[in-house]
């Protein structure tokens, strides 16, 4: 009896999470141009940012900035193949301070291969190794935004899909690796952004990290917010700037003087 009730429960549990297949495009992407902005999670802002995002040669390429009053700059870089699934091929993340890159973080997902390098004070680190990258499952960085927007319609009716993330260990290690992360939808959210109230549908990314690994490092959920109602565009990212020790951070669609926070809101406000 005891047996076939932990089955029972197990089997109940596993119906709870897919593993989700390469992606299907149901929302394809093109051209866009925005000015995003970069705040502390109080929503202070602390940088302006630049959004591009192009299709060239069959590719989708996406390159965000973010430039700080004191002159320090974060750029994002990432690349995907659209067809006939969703793929991030490559993705990569720097942070130059007086024009000299201070950390540097990137990912080729077809030859799975990551790589760090921090200049702190006077010491230098520089990793390089193999990644178990799952082409059209693993994704980074802004790619998780794309991945919601053509998984928001099963998310929406309830699935937790299971994805893989690229992510580096803290430093001094900052070993590259893939970790499992649950993805789910969290609730319809309404925040003030740039003088007016915007709705946006809450999507969790949980890292799926052992018991054991938390006892060393917390690694924080990811938070990000589409618009509602469709289509569904990118509103907001809250999470941490790059490694899992890094200070939380908030991005907005529309860049302002103060960011409001997140609060439930109703499909008809």
């Amino acid at each position: 009896m005891c047996a076939r009730i932990l089955a029972a429960l197990l089997l109940g549990a596993s119906a709870l999470v897919t593993p989700a297949a390469a992606i299907e495009l149901t929302e394809p992407e093109g051209a866009a141009h925005g000015y995003p902005g970069l705040c502390d999670l109080n929503g202070k802002k602390l940088a302006d940012g630049e959004f591009r995002q192009w299709v060239q040669d069959d590719k989708l390429h996406v390159v965000i900035t973010y430039r700080f009053p004191d002159g320090q700059l974060y750029e994002e870089k990432a690349l995907f193949r659209q067809q006939p699934e969703l793929i991030q091929e490559q993705w990569s993340w720097r942070e130059l301070k007086g024009g000299r890159p201070q950390r540097e973080f990137a990912a080729d997902f077809v030859t799975r291969i990551g790589s760090a390098h921090i200049r702190k004070e006077n010491e230098t680190k520089d990793v390089s190794e193999n990644i178990d990258v799952e082409l059209g499952r693993t994704f980074a960085g802004f790619g998780f935004t794309i991945a919601l927007g053509n998984l928001r319609k099963r998310l929406l009716g309830g699935e937790q899909i299971e994805l893989k993330a690229v992510g580096f260990s803290p430093f001094p290690t900052l070993k590259p690796q893939v970790v499992t992360v649950k993805v789910s939808h969290g609730g319809l959210d309404r925040m003030k952004m740039s003088g007016r109230f915007l709705k946006g549908d809450r999507f969790i990314i949980h890292p799926e990290i052992s018991v054991i690994a938390r006892l060393f490092v917390r690694v924080p959920d990811t938070r990000i917010w589409l618009t509602n109602p469709i289509p569904a565009g990118f509103l907001r990212w809250e999470g941490p700037i790059m490694l899992p020790t890094d200070p939380m951070i908030r991005v907005d669609l529309v860049s302002d003087t103060v960011s409001g926070p997140a609060k439930p809101g109703k499909a008809d406000d």
